[in-house]
């Protein structure tokens, strides 16, 4: 570990609290793996659950609860699962990408890298899976699937959320 990564850390704010959105028209408080993956692991890295719900896949509640998250000062990050994929109903990306004010580009590039090497192959080409800032919040659009969530929580969320919300907060 290096000098400025050791730094880095020991800067980064330990907690941020979060604001957890599962996306579904089928999904339930009983079988919404995902979203459930999401709230425990943020608990376990010392982070909070503030608020979480299940939407169905529709724009215009998924940008209802987005600018409420976005609005709210107790909320530091929003972490969204579901409708990132190319299918009809899949209109999670629009709507965040509509509400960005700044897009973490290397998120979804790293991501589908991730995914097509270490979980799902070439199948990775059809996510869309984004990340961004709006309004001092740091925005995770990510799939559904458990295997999509754990692989972009554990490489990519939890090991830069403290730092991304460093530097919302220079």
């Amino acid at each position: 570990m290096g000098h400025t990564e050791t730094h880095r850390q020991q800067a980064a704010p330990l907690k941020a609290r979060c604001k957890v959105m599962t996306v579904s028209d089928t999904r339930t408080l009983e079988t919404d793996r995902s979203g459930q993956w999401i709230k425990d692991k943020l608990l376990e890295e010392g982070h909070t659950v503030e608020t979480s719900l299940i939407i169905p896949d529709e724009q215009t509640e998924i940008k209802k609860e987005l600018r409420e998250g976005i609005e709210n000062h107790n909320i530091d990050a929003i972490l969204i699962n579901g409708g990132t994929g190319i299918a009809k109903r899949d209109v999670t990306i629009e709507v965040v990408q509509a509400l960005l004010e700044k897009e973490l580009i290397g998120f979804g590039e790293l991501f589908r890298y991730l995914s097509y090497e270490l979980d799902i192959g070439s199948s990775a080409l059809m996510s869309r899976a984004t990340a961004g800032v709006a309004s001092n919040t740091a925005i995770f659009a990510l799939p559904g699937s458990t295997g999509a969530v754990k692989l972009a929580m554990e490489k990519l969320i939890l090991p830069e959320l403290g730092h991304i919300l460093m530097e919302l907060r220079k």
